[in-house]
């Protein structure tokens, strides 16, 4: 039998607010256990909530950036459930009118055709508290720090049908969401997390089947993972006469398999109600419009731009526009070549640099190579001052460190690319002479030794010689 597979994802992104969404407590990340809850956090008898205005216009933005619906009015409600690190016994969450409504993105895939996937709601909450298992003999501790830091849930129709396709969404919403500055998309530190909603049905079947939800993955590796995983495990229950039971399953990542972890809960379990301790959020149309016009050029439009402006491939100029960080790198390195040639420093940047920082395990943000002199290193091979091959050493020296820009390591080394050809025909001529019978095999139709005549050239030259130049001296020279 063959098999569809369903697949929607609902995102928790941290929003960037300094204060938590109902309290001026801090969200600082990294403070001592239970020293940034107050008594609203803790719930404590008698506190009362007081929403943070900025958790509502970033979500705001973020349901203009997808060209969503903003109802002009919204409403919290309880969201109640018991555990041990909920201090109040719920959650201050959304229901059924959240700040944002249907919006959608569009993503690219592997093939390189788009797909637009719906976004069905985004909606502010609180987020819980943290169980801690592992610091306490026989006992679990709990951090109430993270109690009441305001969310931005953003949950897609169930457009998805692969593994490789939730990725690519999740990577578009976390670069979305950092471009617009209201998460800063931290995975490591729980900022942004993802849960699954993973079903299958046999193919052509209008009926989605039963799902289960993977809970708080935190990388795009495991994201793929644990829904493979689980498509592999959901056809193989079918199959053998079993049926999917609606639940939450946790991923273990060391042992790449899902387990469960509790029946899932349907929206009538949580008993949710209208908070009466807060009023509904009403919109003014006025305020919506000047959050607008600070929306920056997103990654979409940027990309395009990238495109149609500076003549890069698409796949360059997705790759270039994927983070703020990396777009504004770009931009900055092209600046400082003095906006000669976009096609050169994407190159560099793509395969260069990326490959550098990959390996290193760094980001873009923490490169030990800055824009200005990358740019300069650039601008040198623009100008035909050194070669490509020179330009990588130079590019070696300024990673580790040991050189301040291109210019200085290019004067103290003397690596400046020999351009007078007078003194390359005379390398030419020499080599030609020490490699006659090479010569004489070239002349008569073995014309695959160019390249072991440009390698002797380079080689005498110590790299300096113009490659371009040697190509044609030397093609010229053996001809005659």
């Amino acid at each position: 039998m063959e098999w569809e597979v369903v697949i929607g994802l609902e995102i928790h992104a941290q929003l960037a607010a300094k204060t938590k969404i109902f309290s001026s407590a801090s969200t600082a990340y990294g403070a001592e256990p239970n020293t940034q809850a107050c008594a609203v956090d803790l719930g404590l008898p008698g506190v009362l909530p007081v929403l943070n205005q900025e958790a509502v216009k970033m979500a705001i933005k973020f349901g203009l950036a997808i060209g969503a619906d903003l109802p002009p009015r919204s409403v919290f409600a309880r969201k109640n459930y018991f555990y041990p690190d909920l201090p109040k016994g719920y959650q201050i969450s959304q229901f059924e009118l959240p700040i944002v409504g249907q919006g959608k993105l569009s993503i690219e895939l592997e093939d390189g055709s788009e797909k637009i996937v719906g976004i069905t709601r985004a909606h502010l909450e609180e987020d819980a508290g943290k169980s801690m298992h592992g610091d306490f003999q026989g006992q679990t501790g709990v951090d109430l720090n993270r109690a009441g830091t305001p969310l931005l849930e953003i949950v897609s129709d169930p457009d998805m049908s692969s593994a490789k396709e939730a990725v690519a969404y999740m990577k578009k919403i976390h670069s979305l969401v950092q471009y617009l500055e209201i998460c800063d998309g931290n995975m490591q530190e729980g900022s942004f997390r993802c849960d699954s909603n993973v079903s299958v049905r046999p193919k052509g079947q209008k009926e989605l089947g039963t799902r289960a939800e993977l809970k708080n993955i935190n990388s795009f590796r495991n994201v793929e993972r644990a829904i493979n995983i689980e498509i592999e495990r959901q056809i193989e229950l079918i199959e053998d006469g079993g049926t999917v039971v609606q639940e939450t399953r946790l991923y273990d990542a060391d042992k790449n398999e899902t387990r469960s972890m509790r029946s899932k809960e349907e929206a009538n379990d949580y008993r949710y109600f209208p908070d009466p301790d807060l009023l509904p959020v009403v919109l003014d149309p006025e305020m919506i419009e000047q959050i607008r016009a600070t929306l920056p050029e997103l990654p979409n439009a940027k990309r395009d731009r990238f495109v149609a402006d500076m003549s890069l491939s698409l796949y360059d100029a997705s790759v270039l526009t994927s983070s703020r960080e990396l777009a504004n790198y770009f931009e900055a390195v092209l600046k400082a070549s003095d906006n000669k040639d976009p096609k050169l420093c994407a190159n560099w940047i793509i395969t260069q640099l990326l490959g550098a920082l990959n390996k290193a395990g760094l980001e873009i943000t923490t490169s030990p190579i800055s824009a200005a002199q990358l740019g300069g290193l650039l601008t040198r091979i623009s100008d035909n001052t050194i070669s490509g091959k020179i330009a990588k050493q130079i590019f070696d020296v300024l990673w580790t460190g040991e050189g301040d820009d291109a210019d200085s390591i290019i004067e103290e080394k003397g690596l400046k690319q020999v351009t007078d050809s007078g003194a390359i025909e005379a390398i030419v001529d020499e080599v030609i002479a020490n490699n006659a019978d090479q010569a004489e095999q070239y002349r008569a139709g073995k014309e695959q030794l160019l390249g072991f005549f440009v390698g002797q050239v380079m080689k005498a030259s110590r790299g300096k010689a113009n490659p371009a130049q040697v190509n044609d001296i030397l093609k010229a020279k053996l001809a005659g």
